[in-house]
């Protein structure tokens, strides 16, 4: 049976891919008023960081993303994808926290969350998902030893 969430996460991040940032933030929003699943909840709170303005709003959702990760499941997450593991979450979700608190000019707990990154990093599959996280770790790393508190993605 389809993930009727999954699917309107996926139809958020469509509304974003097309320049809708204000309609695909306001679809996640919604979503996350609307669900205490943990998979939904994570990957809900994952992606609306990238949605705020402010790297102190980014902060607070991509904290909550990693608060639903306890509650996730290796049952839960293959319910939706057959090929997902719980534990791959985890590079991802501290390479954003690291990312964030390096923007905000927060070195310790940048490099604090790059560590944990980096110690997660054997539950990445080995495919193209696996070696974004990888090149992005190094890009974060590279930027937290130049001191750089800079975007590492260009504005859109």
């Amino acid at each position: 049976m389809p993930d009727v969430v999954m699917e309107e996460i996926r139809k958020a991040q469509e509304l974003n891919i097309a320049g809708d940032r204000a309609g695909a933030r306001a679809a996640l929003e919604f979503l996350w008023e609307t669900t205490q699943d943990a998979l939904h909840r994570c990957t809900i709170a994952h992606y609306l960081a990238d949605l705020q303005d402010s790297v102190e709003d980014e902060l607070r959702w991509d904290e909550l993303a990693l608060a639903a990760f306890p509650d996730l499941t290796d049952e839960g997450t293959r319910a939706f994808d057959d090929t997902w593991r719980a534990r791959a979450f985890l590079p991802s979700l501290h390479l954003n926290l690291a990312d964030a608190h390096r923007r905000a000019g927060h070195e310790k707990q940048a490099r604090h969350f790059l560590g944990e990154a980096v110690a997660a990093l054997d539950e990445l599959p080995v495919d193209d998902y696996g070696a974004m996280i990888r090149d992005a770790l190094g890009k974060v790393r590279e930027a937290i030893e130049a001191g750089s508190t800079a975007s590492l993605v260009p504005a859109t």
